[in-house]
């Protein structure tokens, strides 16, 4: 049996069924659980997913920043029209 890092709750782990780095989750408070240690079981919060996390957020940047680029050619093509007109 071991324990929820995060709430203190039991968790029934068969030591046969994981090894040292597999993840689970706690079934009371659905915390992601990491095994670090088998005999007794051991467990840990899992590390977050930062990387993918900062991945996403760069591509959501690169996304806005292409928006802003095409914003701005509109812009200047609106204004060669513009001048086109003036004549």
């Amino acid at each position: 049996m071991a324990t929820c890092p995060e709430c203190d709750a039991a968790i029934e782990v068969d030591e046969f069924d994981v090894d040292k780095g597999d993840q689970l989750s706690c079934p009371d408070c659905g915390s992601n659980l990491e095994v670090t240690g088998l005999n007794p079981i051991e467990l840990d919060l899992a590390p977050d997913d930062e990387d993918d996390e900062d991945d996403d957020e760069d591509e959501d940047e690169i996304e806005e920043d292409d928006v802003e680029a095409d914003d701005d050619e509109d812009d200047a093509d609106a204004d060669k029209d513009d001048e086109g007109w003036e004549e």
